[in-house]
């Protein structure tokens, strides 16, 4: 018969090996991102190209428009000069109420291309884009001129041959959307550019080739889509306008009708993205709300297989909630580990080695394969592909890896400046190590208060400190309050200059 103390001493130890497993948790997001990556691979041989085909229908671009007067005469220019035959190509201007000069820049522009340029006036704008697409789409699914349609952002430029490398997969009737290889181009660029450009590589160029072998794409990229006509009547002509992820509703509808959803690496467009946090921060947790919403709006869908599409499939959803729940996944791990601290010291060390020797590792194979992916932005990017998860993540990583050579080094400091590196030193910062997988994204975060509080000089700090990673996933967690919170639903238009250009 077992005595209380026995049965007591069970829970005890199970719940510690609870603890355990919760902290090691924290590394499954990675551990996900590194099979998805290994995925890639596999798109040497399956992928839609085999299935492609020179094909030319007659395309029209849709182009929202609200105030982009600034950008909209060089983007049409760009837009009629694609490579792709004049008389199979119409681009769409679909003026948002606009206050500034759009409407002169695109009149101007349909008198010196007659019958290439459209101007569409809504008189009621600021209702969000997929309301503004809904208007161009009446109009065009109205005419029978219409083949294929494309629709984009007003300031993205799209490389010569990008269209014709779009429009040659819709040769399979199968296939209902087809997105294309969005990269940062603002022209220098700064910090902050330069991190995105770096994200981009990893969530485009890496995550949709693997969803590519998985046949579940997540998201067309909502400046960079073409669809068939037949697909979007078969979605019922019309874009989703009860969410802020418009282009994520899209993609998931196409699939459900039954139609393939191709992602081509070599179709590149370039956009010019947020130079600052508060920016990115509104842009982002535009995304992320949106997210939340595709996630409840298609419950039924996750971890369920069906015949007709992969959306359910188990990989698909492990990928997908894995970074739809990251800042849930770090802020439990940590929790553990600094329960676990207090429980039982020697194995909250242990767990807390093998913790950040799996992140050190997968970090380290993400990273060099990203930067391989696309070797031109790993030129101009590398330093923030290093920092992508932060130093002070980085210093934890060596202080797990190499706890010797921090073990040198306060002997060193205590050597130089004569203060004693004592045991409430040591315990201080591994209380902090143990808890870093949460601080970070505060710590990030700080970098958009300071640039509200017009310290943007200071932005740069925290953001490198926390990680840019860590910045991102507090957006998520703000998402996740906002939906809760049943908080407005606004469209907040992402401020462009014009800075984006073409390497040479």
């Amino acid at each position: 018969m077992t005595s209380p103390g026995d049965l007591f001493g069970l829970l005890a130890d199970l719940g510690l090996w609870v603890l355990v497993a919760l902290v090691l948790a924290g590394a499954v997001p990675l551990l996900a991102a590194t099979y998805q990556f290994l995925l890639i691979g596999a798109h040497a041989w399956k992928n839609h190209y085999a299935d492609t085909a020179p094909y030319e229908p007659r395309v029209g671009i849709l182009v929202p428009a609200w105030n982009e007067a600034a950008v909209l005469e060089a983007s049409i220019d760009r837009l009629v000069g694609l490579d792709y035959p004049p008389d199979r190509l119409r681009v769409y201007v679909v003026d948002d109420a606009s206050t500034d000069a759009t409407p002169d820049v695109v009149l101007a522009k349909a008198e010196q291309y007659p019958g290439q340029v459209v101007h569409l006036r809504r008189e009621k704008g600021g209702e969000g884009k997929a309301h503004t697409l809904n208007h161009g789409l009446a109009i065009i699914l109205a005419e029978n001129w219409m083949q294929a349609l494309l629709i984009m952002d007003a300031d993205v430029i799209y490389e010569p041959d990008s269209l014709r490398k779009m429009t040659r997969h819709l040769a399979d009737p199968d296939v209902g959307a087809v997105t294309a290889y969005i990269k940062e181009g603002s022209q220098p660029g700064n910090y902050l550019q330069r991190f995105i450009a770096y994200e981009y590589v990893t969530a485009q160029a890496a995550a949709r080739r693997s969803q590519n072998v998985l046949g579940a794409l997540a998201c067309l990229a909502g400046g960079a889509q073409l669809h068939s006509r037949a697909n979007l009547e078969a979605i019922g002509g019309r874009i989703d306008t009860t969410s802020l992820a418009e282009d994520t509703f899209t993609t998931f509808n196409t699939q459900l009708a039954g139609n393939t959803v191709v992602f081509d690496g070599n179709a590149t467009v370039w956009a010019e993205e947020p130079d600052g946090i508060v920016g990115l921060w509104k842009q982002r947790l535009r995304w992320a709300r949106g997210n939340v919403q595709v996630t409840l709006r298609y419950k039924s869908l996750w971890f369920r297989p069906h015949s007709g599409h992969n959306l359910g499939s188990f990989t698909f959803g492990v990928f997908w909630f894995c970074l739809f729940l990251l800042p849930i996944f770090m802020i439990v791990s940590s929790a553990a580990l600094l329960t676990l601290y207090f429980a039982d010291f020697e194995r909250a060390w242990a767990v807390f080695q093998h913790l950040w020797i799996i992140n050190a590792l997968s970090y380290l194979f993400i990273t060099t394969f990203a930067l391989a992916i696309d070797p031109t932005t790993a030129r101009r990017a590398w330093r923030e592909a290093i920092a992508f998860p932060g130093v002070v993540s980085l210093l934890v990583i060596l202080y797990t890896c190499a706890p010797v050579l921090f073990s040198w080094l306060a002997s060193l400091w205590s050597a130089m400046t004569g203060l004693t590196w004592g045991e409430t030193s040591t315990h201080v910062v591994m209380l902090i190590a143990y808890s870093w997988l949460a601080l970070c994204m505060p710590v990030a975060w700080l970098g958009k208060k300071a640039e509200e509080k017009g310290r943007r000089w200071l932005s740069p700090f925290f953001v490198y400190l926390g990680g840019y990673g860590p910045l991102l996933c507090a957006v998520t967690f703000t998402s996740y309050v906002y939906e809760l919170r049943g908080a407005e639903m606004s469209w907040d238009k992402t401020e462009k200059t014009g800075k984006v250009a073409l390497p040479r």
